[in-house]
């Protein structure tokens, strides 16, 4: 099993295993051993369940504005969280690569193997939920029709985009692709770097 059919069945698992409660509030627990590379993809994973749940919630026009804000700041706690695990990924990467020789010509990714593996993340949820749509009998034909065909391209986007992501790792290791981690920096969240939450503490 390559790694990204691997990452896929552990995507698929922590999807399961968050549909048993179906619960944005359910407790993580994760099957792997703390801080190893699957520990890692099933926690990734799990967060970006939880939000596609949450994202779902928001949505509901009838929402109470202050259920609705507080779902808000939940989803900016959990995007930080993403990220976060985002780059502990890619930082196992840079570990299990470090003594690989990187060749004179060899270029730089537009993205790191993590944020790769992120959108492979997401690609799992869509296929999970695109499925139940095109399953769905309480919705018309034609609806179920226009999910099949919806999925079978998610399901060409998962071939590529794995063959695409066990290209990198191979360039990597064989030294033709350099591992290069710039850190988010995100800057929304940092009361010392957004106006808005900077110029509060100043009044306070």
């Amino acid at each position: 099993m390559n790694f990204t059919e691997t990452a896929w069945k552990i995507f698929n698992q922590s999807i399961a295993d968050y549909h048993l409660a179906d619960n944005v509030d359910a407790i993580i627990k994760n099957p792997y051993p703390d801080e190893s590379l699957e520990w890692l993809l099933y926690a990734k994973n799990w967060i970006d369940t939880v939000q596609w749940h949450l994202e779902d919630i928001i949505r509901d026009e009838n929402i109470n504005p202050t259920e609705a804000l507080a779902i808000k700041r939940t989803i900016d706690a959990s995007n930080q969280k993403r990220t976060d695990l985002v780059e502990f990924i890619d930082s196992w990467f840079l570990e299990k690569y470090k003594d690989s020789a990187t060749n004179a010509n060899a270029k730089i990714n537009t993205e790191t193997p993590a944020w790769a593996i992120d959108r492979l993340s997401i690609l799992a949820l869509k296929v999970y939920h695109m499925n139940l749509e095109a399953q769905r009998y309480s919705a018309s034909q034609e609806h179920r029709n226009k999910c099949s065909a919806k999925l079978n391209v998610l399901l060409e986007q998962q071939k590529d985009l794995s063959e695409a992501i066990n290209q990198l790792l191979i360039d990597i290791e064989n030294g033709n692709i350099k591992i290069k981690v710039y850190k988010q920096m995100k800057m929304y969240n940092d009361d010392t770097l957004n106006p808005v939450l900077y110029q509060n503490v100043k009044n306070e």
